[in-house]
């Protein structure tokens, strides 16, 4: 990671106030699989979990139906 957590939480509660539950997406660099050759397609899954917390999964899709 570029920022440490608490970086990251500090700016953001600067511009909005942070709620319990809220979830901070960072993201990740651009070029993040060119040491592998594994990008993420059309269709991918990405799921993750959090014992307590529950679990979320994002499918990558085109911009078109992301915008439908």
């Amino acid at each position: 990671m570029i920022f440490k957590p608490d970086e990251i939480i500090a700016f953001v509660s600067s511009i909005v106030t942070l709620e319990p539950g809220d979830v901070i997406a960072t993201g990740s660099p651009p070029g993040a699989g060119f040491a592998t050759g594994e990008y993420l397609k059309i269709g991918d899954a990405v799921e993750l979990a959090m014992e307590g917390l529950g679990r979320q999964r994002n499918v990558i899709v085109t911009e078109g139906e992301a915008n439908a």
